[in-house]
């Protein structure tokens, strides 16, 4: 069974000076690990830098930086400049990301994003040795790139990864998937992809709530944002749970939301929402682990106070 345990910053409604507090404390609660995300709030990498210095001893982790957003130079330069600043503690977790996030946000066309999230992966393993590097990959050039100041420690790098070809990549090239939108008992089907010695990272969404029926709302919602998105439609058709979000999908395209909310079984949000009481939340992440997960990491719904959330998902609470 892992011994770690990780949790998404920033924390809902709480400021990033207003962090250190709870972070000081999130060693001695059993925390292991501290991941960012990067949406449409606080960028990958700030957040992590204020974590590692307030948190000496917790691993940082990018689940995930997009690999079109930032051109590849700047992405070994941002992962550099981590790998120095918290030596052997850093990982940097890249990914396609979506549509959305590349192209109507940022103006990038979203294209290839298998190539893509490959040659930025092999591209930052070359940058890190300090060597020279001229290459022609599949989706860009670079002429001439040398890292300046190469991190003594190379930060260690993980594949977002969903569906098989992702999953053989991470195992093959990287050093550990990420992955998220998926219940205890789909991590046994993505395991079985990517081997036994390749870690395994899982951002789960937790809601500390005993209404179930507040928890499934907030679920419902969520999930219809997101598995409505083609990248993770196709993950679930591939988990086998196609036929239950299918009507979900239909109404969606069709334009009804309401209706695409409604009919999303219990089931799939019980199975993809974490919900209950903190002990039963706390027993149902170690349902993952007990399948195959290596590194949990919480994004804790904002149903209590940010800092009592962290305290009662704590392993040692």
């Amino acid at each position: 069974m892992t011994d770690r345990w990780g949790i998404t910053l920033p924390l809902t409604n709480l400021s990033l000076p207003d962090h250190r507090k709870i972070i000081t404390e999130m060693a001695g609660l059993g925390y292991t690990d501290v991941w960012s995300a990067e949406h449409s709030g606080a960028d990958a990498f700030v957040p992590l830098a204020l974590a590692g210095e307030w948190g000496p001893s917790l691993r940082l982790g990018t689940a995930i930086v997009p690999a079109f957003t930032r051109g590849p130079a700047v992405m070994a330069m941002s992962a550099a400049t981590m790998a120095d600043a918290a030596p052997g503690r850093f990982v940097l977790g890249i990914g396609a990301s979506s549509p959305a996030i590349v192209q109507a946000w940022n103006g990038i066309p979203f294209e290839e994003p298998f190539k893509r999230t490959r040659d930025t992966l092999r591209f930052v393993k070359a940058a890190m040795t300090g060597e020279k590097i001229t290459e022609t990959y599949d989706t860009f050039d670079i002429k001439g790139f040398r890292m300046e100041r190469p991190p003594a420690t190379p930060p260690a790098i993980a594949l977002a990864a969903l569906r098989p070809g992702m999953l053989r990549l991470a195992a093959a090239e990287a050093d550990g998937a990420i992955t998220n939108w998926l219940s205890a008992e789909d991590v046994r089907q993505v395991r079985a992809v990517i081997g036994p010695d390749t870690e395994l990272i899982a951002r789960i969404f937790v809601c500390v709530t005993e209404d179930a029926e507040q928890a499934r709302a907030i679920g419902r919602r969520m999930i219809s944002s997101y598995l409505t998105v083609p990248v993770y439609a196709k993950f679930h058709e591939w988990l086998g749970r196609g036929e239950l979000i299918g009507e979900m999908n239909r109404l969606w395209a069709a334009g009804d939301r309401k209706a695409a909310n409604a009919v999303i079984p219990d089931e799939v949000v019980d199975q993809l929402i974490v919900h209950g009481s903190a002990e039963q939340c706390r027993a149902h992440i170690r349902r993952y682990v007990e399948n195959g997960l290596d590194t949990p990491v919480i994004a804790a719904l904002p149903t209590l106070d940010a800092e009592d959330l962290v305290r009662a998902l704590a392993p040692a609470a």
